[in-house]
């Protein structure tokens, strides 16, 4: 801020300032008109000070650590807005940008005042592209709606106007600034309190929010809430979700500032420009919180004293050979029997007792399953029993055909097992599917029948990245979605029926195999077994990772959408025609989400009705717990985790869930404990 913004909203007339009696003690005080504050990737806490109003030389950048702040860079004028990014932070300096070294402190001109288009007369707040490093800056004009600009600045100090008066003429006075996904940034202005989501490709934009006067910053949480605060008001809000109006979370500020999010995630850090003070409030939606205290819960191995028949951890040649257990279910037959496949093509039996010793094979298909470490999205993907296994003995499979013409090819195919249900038969297999991919990555390939008896087939969106074919919104194809189908039933020139209540059917747009689209890589999905209720999990590409509810005839936004998020120059906000997750986590705490189950076994009773979940990159644990009634997420609780990266899960009979992670022992199944890490 500025003495400039002192005097604008004395003139615009400041409201009655509410107690501060409820807020939470000040991290730390003492500070002279701290204005920004920027959290780095290591976790330490930066602050922008101004010192005095509009002399130069006195401003600072400081560090909070210890629960005291001690000067960091000193010798700028007015620094305003900050922001962290890779090895550096970005600072508003009055008329320039500034470059600061956070390792050494060297400061360095990063955007001269002659390096604008229009000299700036009031650089505010500032946010960095996580991806490419571009950093964006408003400047509030002469803060009487006049003038007011943001900039984007290339990584070589190159400058260009991204909104203006020029293109947007209701431009008041831009100041706050923060990214929404890779393509997109939402502006907010101080004068009509109105968030407005500009798209960087054409420079367009639409109104997202509003009713936060003096609004000054905005920072997002680790699960697509925003938060946003008003120096006029001293207030600061949260939005729980895009479409949702700003809800009130705490007031009594002199005058908040630029906020950020807290280095773990649960806080929003607050400076407090006129009271000179740092203030932590929970990162939480009043009225819809998240219950995110840790669960007491963790894994131990199971099966511990299980060999694998025909697999050995070294090769002939001496390399490492790890077990990559991809499925792990059971034959849905009574005999509560636990079946393992592998990415390599092979499927074991064994019993479900925790000194079981030795698997059977019942199924190896490797001579005709395409697997390779390099492709490793590749190979034996998917595997389900029929409901009426113990009558027919079918298993159906999902995998990449070897040998075929194209290379990445899958097919889903039925096996039958022999007459005493020990082994099938690998020359039984009737190929029902054949899919090609564009590229090895992105197949999906979850099997598993609904409680309807349908099979359900989860297809990824062909591959590379940004959906390059638009397979994801493309009607005629069968990427990018979950189909459904009836394998008990042939329809003329197919080996399987169409369900007549598949929501396209008669739909000549779309292939009538089409449950839901929208879809980039479904890594798993699964039906609640009290509820029915399907639940998918969506692997993202730049930030964002996303849990769904799949209702049938649902579009699920990808490649528009990244979680909450528009996405890519072609992105969009919130659209009826679009079905947003029910939750989303950010790539700092994760970068590929593997779905799991609602668990409702009987061993882990605290998880009762929870959905369990994981992140193969981070390897973190949670249990996710959603209110039907309300609509929303209620609890996302961390659970004790190795850090080990989660291929999969699985659950028995009995409603147990176990997790699966490859390594060369062998030990790869691992199931809940209480009192273990």
């Amino acid at each position: 801020m500025h003495r400039w913004i002192f005097l604008l909203a004395a003139a615009m007339g400041l409201p009655a300032i509410a107690s501060a009696a409820d807020l939470p003690k000040p991290m730390g005080t003492g500070l002279k008109n701290p204005e920004s504050v920027a959290v780095s990737s290591d976790g330490k806490i930066y602050v922008s000070v101004i010192g005095e109003f509009g002399k130069d030389g006195d401003g600072s950048i400081v560090i909070f650590e210890n629960g005291k702040f001690r000067e960091f860079v000193k010798g700028l004028n007015d620094p305003k807005g900050l922001a962290a990014f890779g090895d550096a932070l970005f600072v508003a300096d009055n008329n320039r940008v500034l470059r600061i070294e956070r390792k050494s402190g060297q400061v360095t001109l990063f955007a001269p005042s002659n390096a604008f288009p229009v000299t700036p007369q009031f650089l505010n707040d500032v946010a960095v592209d996580p991806e490419s490093g571009m950093v964006y800056v408003s400047d509030s004009g002469d803060l009487k709606g006049n003038d007011g600009a943001v900039y984007k600045i290339t990584p070589k100090g190159l400058v260009e106007t991204v909104v203006s008066k020029a293109n947007w003429p209701e431009l008041q006075v831009p100041n706050g600034l923060v990214l929404d996904g890779a393509s997109h940034l939402l502006v907010g202005d101080f004068a009509t309190g109105q968030i407005h989501r500009v798209k960087l490709a054409d420079r367009s934009h639409e109104k997202i929010a509003e009713g936060m006067e003096g609004l000054d910053g905005m920072a997002w949480d680790h699960y697509g809430r925003l938060f946003v605060s008003s120096w006029k008001q001293g207030k600061v809000w949260a939005i729980g979700r895009p479409g949702d109006a700003p809800k009130l979370l705490a007031e009594g500020f002199e005058s908040a500032a630029d906020l950020c999010l807290s280095p773990d995630g649960r806080s929003v850090l607050v400076p407090d420009m006129k009271a000179g003070t740092l203030t932590a409030l929970a990162a939480q939606v009043p009225g819809a919180e998240v219950k995110n205290e840790p669960l007491a819960l963790g894994t131990e191995v199971a099966f511990p004293n299980l060999k694998w028949t025909g697999w050995k951890g070294e090769t002939d040649s001496g390399k490492i050979n790890p077990l990559r257990p991809i499925v792990l279910t059971h034959f849905n037959d009574g005999s509560n029997r636990v079946v393992v496949a592998t990415q390599h093509g092979v499927i074991h039996a064994f019993p479900n007792d925790q000194k079981a010793e030795k698997t059977e094979v019942i199924l190896d298909i490797q001579d005709r399953c395409r697997y390779s470490d390099n492709q490793n999205e590749e190979g034996f993907l998917g595997l389900a029993f029929h409901p009426k296994f113990k009558e027919n003995g079918e298993l159906y499979c999902f995998y990449t055909l070897r040998g075929a013409k194209h290379p990445h090819t899958n097919v889903l195919a039925r096996f039958r097992m022999n007459k005493d249900r020990t082994a099938a038969d690998p020359k039984s297999e009737e190929i029902l599917l054949t899919v090609e991919h564009p590229f090895w990555n992105h197949d999906g390939g979850t099997v598993a029948f609904g409680p309807d008896g349908m099979l359900y087939l989860a297809l990824g969106d062909g591959g590379s990245a940004n959906d390059l074919y638009d397979n994801g919104q493309r009607k005629q194809t069968l990427l990018g979605r979950v189909i459904r189908i009836d394998v008990d039933n042939k329809d003329e020139g197919k080996p399987y029926a169409i369900p007549k209540d598949n929501p396209f059917v008669g739909n000549k747009d779309f292939q009538p195999e089409t449950w839901v689209y929208g879809l980039r890589n479904v890594w798993r999905f699964s039906f609640d077994r009290k509820t029915g209720q399907c639940w998918g999990a969506d692997v993202g590409q730049n930030l964002y990772e996303e849990i769904n509810l799949f209702v049938a005839g649902g579009n699920y936004g990808w490649n528009r959408r990244e979680g909450l998020h528009p996405f890519g120059a072609r992105g969009s906000g919130q659209k009826k025609e679009f079905v947003d997750p029910i939750w989303e986590y950010h790539h700092d705490i994760g970068r590929s989400i593997t779905g799991g189950f609602v668990y409702r076994g009987k061993r882990a009773s605290e998880l009762e009705g929870a959905y369990v979940y994981a992140d193969y990159v981070s390897g973190r644990l949670w249990a996710l717990r959603y209110d039907a009634e309300q609509k929303r997420v209620v609890a996302n609780q961390p659970l004790q985790s190795k850090n080990m990266p989660i291929l999969s899960f699985g659950e028995d009979q009995d409603g147990d869930v176990y997790l699966l992670t490859y390594n060369a022992s062998g030990r790869g199944i691992y199931r809940f404990a209480r009192g273990k890490e």
